[in-house]
Order: structure tokens, then sequence, then C-alpha cells
């Protein structure tokens, strides 16, 4: 589904991940479905949020720096300035990204992420991560997979648990990567503050959303095969590659960044 197909009805009685991340980002986009899990979530993950979003804009604008001008960005949430593209965008003007969520919402705000530079383009469809298939086949219409593509899932691999083959959903996405593609993920940790990992869990599930917070070593099985760039499998804040951060701050986020061989 693309931003001018028909818009699905929103289900404003249950909580939604991309909701709940727009309400611990400050943002407007969420209902109190949405707010009621936020509100019971420890301080920390408003932290945890703001460190994803930061890991993000650094890792999308190392990429850009190096001339990588296609990016498929699974899981995209509820548009936050600057958005992937603008960061992108502002490196290379003919940048060509595409964007996929699975929270009609985001459909909604889809016009604003369609705003490119005159000399580049953006895209967005409608889809989940459990059905990589359905998001390559639209990806393949507006990316060039002859080319060196960067996959970006921030925050979004802890929403599948154990039981829905995180790791066999991240591979498919990865194997349609030609050699020189990037994975940029993050993923929320069980075992750097594992008290506060439980009771994130436990809260997300009384809104009915399941969480399957990952080890260092489960988050590292996500880049199998691939080669980490530096500085590695690290906490969000710990990573960067040309601006070092300015504090260092504790966290319960892992995030890396590999190139496909």
């Amino acid at each position: 589904m693309t931003a001018g197909s028909p818009q699905p009805r929103i289900d404003t009685s249950r909580p939604h991940p991309a909701r709940v991340y727009d309400w611990l980002l400050g943002g407007k986009d969420n209902y109190p479905v949405d707010q009621q899990v936020g509100e019971r979530l420890p301080p920390e993950a408003k932290d945890a949020a703001r460190q994803n979003r930061q890991f993000m804009r650094r890792a999308a604008a190392w990429l850009a720096g190096t001339g990588m001008d296609q990016f498929l960005d699974v899981g995209t949430g509820i548009p936050t300035q600057p958005n992937l593209h603008q960061i992108v965008q502002g490196t290379v003007p003919a940048a060509r990204i595409v964007y996929t969520d699975n929270d009609p919402i985001v459909l909604r705000h889809a016009e604003a992420l369609l705003v490119s530079r005159a000399e580049g383009a953006t895209d967005y469809v409608q889809a989940d991560v459990r059905e990589p298939g359905t998001i390559l086949d639209h990806a393949r219409k507006f990316l060039d997979f002859d080319r060196p593509i960067a996959l970006s899932l921030i925050a979004l691999m802890h929403f599948i648990p154990d039981d829905q083959d995180p790791y066999g959903i991240v591979r498919s996405l990865v194997d349609a990567l030609p050699s020189g593609s990037y994975l940029v993920l993050s993923h929320a940790s069980s075992d750097l503050y594992p008290e506060l990992a439980e009771m994130v869990t436990a809260e997300y599930a009384k809104g009915g959303i399941q969480l399957g917070f990952r080890s260092r070593a489960g988050v590292g099985r996500f880049f199998d095969g691939l080669d980490l760039v530096d500085p590695g499998l690290v906490t969000a804040p710990e990573w960067y590659r040309d601006t070092p951060v300015v504090e260092a701050e504790g966290s319960g986020i892992y995030a890396g960044v590999a190139r496909v061989r």
C-alpha cells in the first residue's frame, strides 16, 4: 500500500508500539491507550527512545557521508524531525528512501515522509516486518537492488519475540541486499539492566504488546555473516564515527552498523 491508497482504520482501543514511542519522544500523535502504557514505564524508557533516535541520526549521516544513496527504513514510526531522508538528502540530495511501517497512523503522515529533495525521491508502503517479502517486492519497484542499500531497523526487532522468527526475518531482508549494503540496527537489551528490562516487558504485556529483549549475544546474531564497522556492537550512545558523543550516559540499547559482504 502506498500513500495514495485508501487509509485503513486506526484502532484506538489497543496501544501500538509506534504511538507509544511517539509519546516517549514527546510527540502528540498518540491516544490515551498509548499514553497509559508510556506513563507506566520507568523514566529510562524516554532516555532509550531519545538514544535510539540520536543513533539513527549519526548512523544515517555517516552512511550518507560515504556516498550511500539508497535506504530502506523498516519500522519508520511517526515522523519526528529530522526524518531519515532529511538527514541523508542533506548530504546526498539524489538519495532515494523507502519507508515502511504497520501502523495506519504513520500512513496519515506519509505525506510528510514523501517530501523529498527535488533531486531525490521518497516512498512509503504500509507493511509489517513479519512479511519481508511484501516489503521487498515494493522496495524493488523503487530502489535499485543491483547497487548498495542501507537497511534500517531502529528499535524494531525487540517487538518480535523468538517464536516469530526474528532472525529469519532479518536474514530474509539482508539476503536480498547486494554486496556493499549495510544493516543499521538498534535493539533493547535484556542483560544491561535486567530489572528494568523485566519491568518494561511486563508493562508492555499489560497492553497486549509482546517484547523480545535480548542479550548482547542475542543482538549480535542479527549481524551474523556481516562485517561490523567500528566501534562494533555497543550501546547506542557509544556508537559514533566522525563525531564523538559529548557526554557518555548509561543505556539499555545495543546498536551497530554492519556491511554486507
